[in-house]
């Protein structure tokens, strides 16, 4: 899963990338413009924000997100601990708030129960698609009782898509969630990936339920309709 965050103070960043590490893959940005460029892809499971921020504030990049319809969950984090900060953060789309400084622990509590109240990974580290049952912690994906032999990239792909049911994923947002914004690489490895996957998954039916819509993306439907 990935995290992004959005603080300047680039000790307290790093801090929080070293804290997440086992439950995220975080992306860092240190200023309000860069943090709302980021998030507009839309490739991430959390955001935690900062309030104070060069170039544009907390409120603002998020108030910008949410006019743009992207409902990432939002952590904010405030030096103050004053009503008025809260109810400004929760009138613009906040989800929850964090008071500098705070505990390590009480940051992943936080984390766990926003991911799981928005329909991610959850606490077992199980996600499952029908009778396809994927082990985020150890990176195994399982079908009627058979082990998927899929590779890093394969699973990571899966795994996206099956948190995304029945939405559409453009080419480009499963490049930067998968590959990353500074890859060398281009968006046509995700057609390569995505036919592989395919491949893997016809044996058992299951290619049927992973949908291309030429020239965009690709979606994990329900329905296992035609491709168009």
């Amino acid at each position: 899963m990935k995290l992004l965050i959005i603080e300047d103070d680039k000790y307290l960043s790093d801090s929080i990338c070293e804290t997440v590490r086992e439950m995220f893959q975080p992306e860092q940005a240190f200023d309000g413009e860069e943090g709302l460029f980021l998030a507009e892809q839309n490739i991430f499971d959390v955001i935690i924000l900062d309030i104070m921020l060069p170039s544009m504030n907390g409120y603002e990049v998020l108030q910008n997100l949410r006019k743009q319809n992207i409902t990432t969950p939002v952590i904010m984090l405030t030096a103050k601990d004053g009503i008025d900060d809260k109810i400004q953060g929760f009138k613009v789309g906040a989800d929850d708030y964090l008071v500098k400084p705070f505990h390590r622990e009480e940051l992943l509590l936080r984390l766990e129960a926003m991911v799981r109240r928005s329909g991610g990974l959850l606490k077992e580290n199980v996600i499952t698609f029908k009778d396809l049952k994927l082990n985020i912690k150890n990176k195994t994906a399982e079908l009627n009782g058979e082990i998927l032999k899929l590779n890093g990239k394969q699973f990571d792909l899966l795994e996206y898509l099956i948190n995304n049911k029945n939405a559409i994923l453009t080419k480009e947002q499963i490049f930067d969630r998968i590959w990353g914004f500074e890859s060398d690489t281009s968006t046509t490895v995700v057609e390569v990936y995505a036919s592989n996957l395919r491949k893997n998954l016809k044996k058992y039916g299951y290619d049927q339920y992973i949908k291309t819509f030429r020239g965009l993306g690709y979606m994990l439907s329900d329905s296992g309709e035609e491709n168009v």
